[in-house]
């Protein structure tokens, strides 16, 4: 598939993590408590997956290759999760929807250029050009902008 496809379907990914962090953001609002909005988040996540899991997945990973992953692996991502998504509950009704966004993605994109310039994670090696860094320069800009009242 090319390069346009690819694109799209990681816009419409952004746009359906927006509307999940605004729902989940009215649920901790009315819980009073943003962890239980990840608890939430996380137990119907697991529901979805698996029924997509189901639908869509012809075989499971054997359990030898599921003993090769470290131990960790299984994990650490969910910890990632939690602490993003409960600090973007928590964050949303203090500086609004777009700014929380707009930080959360320039944050995404400052480490994953660097993770990518260094090969942290196991990632490819990209390195950090001039294009990328007046890219997020620009980011940053708007940042700003969107911030500024």
């Amino acid at each position: 598939m090319n390069q346009y496809f690819f694109s799209i379907v990681a816009f419409v990914g952004g746009v359906c993590l927006a509307v999940q962090a605004g729902f989940n953001t009215q649920l901790g609002i009315l819980l009073k408590k943003p962890i239980l909005a990840s608890i939430s988040q996380s137990v119907s996540s697991f529901i979805f997956a698996s029924v997509f899991l189901l639908l869509f997945s012809k075989e499971l990973p054997s359990l030898q290759i599921a003993r090769q992953i470290p131990w960790y692996l299984w994990f650490i991502g969910g910890l990632f999760s939690v602490t993003g998504i409960t600090l973007y509950y928590f964050t949303i009704p203090k500086l609004g929807i777009s700014k929380m966004i707009a930080l959360g993605l320039c944050g995404q994109l400052v480490l994953s250029a660097v993770a990518g310039h260094f090969g942290w994670l196991n990632l490819p090696v990209e390195p950090i050009t001039w294009k990328k860094i007046i890219g997020i320069a620009a980011m940053m800009a708007g940042i700003i902008i969107i911030s500024s009242k």
